[in-house]
């Protein structure tokens, strides 16, 4: 039997366990290359930002390290995806490359070309599903066409949950690789800052496949049995942060599923568990999305959204993303963003509705603030949730929800710690008055030691005013529009 070399290219999946790409590869190759290829400049204009580099560093570095307990070798190269893979296949001869898929914009065209290249010099290319439930193309409406709406898609989705095949188990031996490939390391990739404003995040997070398995771990021992209760409370520890291990890859859909279920947890827990499963679906449901419909990256579904008057104001794009609008969980929600990279979902929806709708920026802008500080950047969660809350995409909040920052504040931080947490200046006010530091009477103010415009900002639109703005918006595209 002749001696076979494969390559695995990696990307998004930076895990061996619950790979098929890999657990394909190591039953067809006597030598077999881990590969990552740095290519963000085919990621076109939504390459990765400064918090997405940040956790792709340390992601490569866990699975080098990983990869290195089985004889293995993660061999990283930077430029074009094709022409990388061409070459090192051609000059190894190696018989296959394999991949798992991508969904986005830019990926899809790009790894069809891979597929025909390597074809077209006699390499086999072989692509599996490693990042989502089903196939996009898998789940569809009774005549074949795409969702549009959560609830029924969803309801598709739980039919076919039972024939999900097992998942893979980390394997105990991979081939070795080829000697000739060994890569240009990792620290020429530059994924790092220059100047160091990462402290937060690396406090906050353990990227990579081990770091994944104990925050899923964690999640199902504490978290995931009282998930339905204080899932909308951003001042509790009651939600997963396994976002970006599942945008990395580090950790697969499959294996979150597959581990709650060996929970089995009863009664209220189970319960409080599927509705945690249902938040898997509305990331099955964002990739459906950005796969059928790409253009909603920049484009609104709803097209008549283009029309919409958005306003341009940089200072109040500027002050919102400072964490500096005078509406304390706005403020509180963007610091802890910047300073851990991630923010508590509640929050996301409460400040991107007050940029769309308060503010009356365009989501855009909101989009590719979230892509550049989150370490959860997803294009399609991220395409989703934006559109979802400026009322312009699928599934949309009605446009005439728009979120009272106070109200909701009131009603998820009860406690007022999280406002305590992230907004030291305004810690010494009263709990009746911490939400809404301009209206306190000045007396209070002086005893707290907060000064108005100083110390704290005044808010930066009022909330009645700014509303009927924002509907009269709305109105105004729905007159002129079909």
């Amino acid at each position: 039997m002749a001696h076979a070399r494969g390559i695995v290219w990696l990307r998004r999946d930076l895990r061996l366990a619950d790979n098929p790409a890999l657990e394909w590869a190591r039953h067809h190759a006597d030598e077999l290359a881990l590969i990552y290829i740095h290519a963000p400049e085919e990621d076109r204009e939504w390459a990765p930002g400064a918090a997405s580099r940040w956790w792709l560093h340390h992601a490569l570095a866990s699975l080098e390290e990983t990869a290195s307990r089985l004889g293995q070798h993660l061999a990283i190269y930077r430029g074009s995806s094709v022409e990388t893979l061409l070459r090192l296949a051609a000059e190894n001869g190696c018989d296959f490359v394999c991949w798992t898929r991508l969904y986005d914009p830019a990926s899809v065209p790009r790894d069809k070309a891979v597929k025909t290249a390597l074809r077209t010099q006699g390499i086999d290319a072989h692509s599996f599903n490693g990042s989502l439930l089903f196939e996009p193309w898998e789940v569809t409406t009774a005549n074949g066409a795409p969702y549009r709406v959560f609830s029924p898609f969803w309801r598709n989705c739980q039919q076919k949950l039972a024939t999900l095949p097992p998942q893979i188990p980390a394997p105990e031996t991979v081939p070795p690789p080829p000697a000739s490939i060994r890569g240009e390391g990792l620290k020429g990739l530059d994924l790092l800052p220059g100047i160091r404003w990462d402290q937060g995040l690396a406090s906050s997070w353990t990227p990579g496949e081990r770091g994944a398995q104990t925050r899923l771990r964690q999640f199902i021992a504490d978290a995931a049995t009282r998930y339905d209760a204080g899932r909308n409370r951003p001042d509790l520890a009651a939600t997963s942060k396994l976002s970006p291990h599942l945008h990395f890859g580090e950790l697969s859909p499959r294996q979150t599923i597959v581990a709650l279920h060996a929970a089995d947890l009863r009664g209220r827990a189970g319960r409080s568990a599927e509705m945690f499963v249902r938040e898997l679906g509305w990331r099955e449901f964002a990739h459906h999305l950005l796969y059928h419909f790409p253009a909603t990256t920049t484009r609104p579904l709803d097209e008549r959204f283009t029309h919409y008057p958005w306003i341009e104001d940089g200072a109040a794009l500027l002050a919102w993303q400072r964490g500096r609008t005078g509406y304390p969980i706005i403020d509180a929600g963007m610091r802890e963003l910047w300073h851990t990279g991630w923010m508590h979902n509640r929050v996301r929806m409460i400040v991107a509705s007050f940029l769309t709708k308060n503010l009356r920026v365009d989501w855009l802008e909101g989009a590719r603030w979230f892509w550049d500080t989150l370490v959860d950047a997803d294009l399609a969660n991220n395409t989703l949730g934006w559109q979802w809350t400026a009322g312009c995409g699928a599934d949309a909040a009605p446009y005439f929800r728009i979120f009272n920052p106070t109200l909701q504040a009131e009603r998820h931080d009860p406690e007022r710690a999280y406002l305590r947490r992230w907004l030291p200046e305004l810690a010494r006010l009263p709990d009746a008055w911490i939400h809404r530091p301009s209206e306190a009477p000045s007396q209070v103010l002086a005893a707290a030691g907060v000064v108005l415009g100083n110390t704290y900002p005044t808010p930066l639109v009022e909330l009645r005013a700014s509303r009927a703005q924002a509907l009269e918006g709305y109105e105004r595209i729905k007159r002129t529009l079909p």
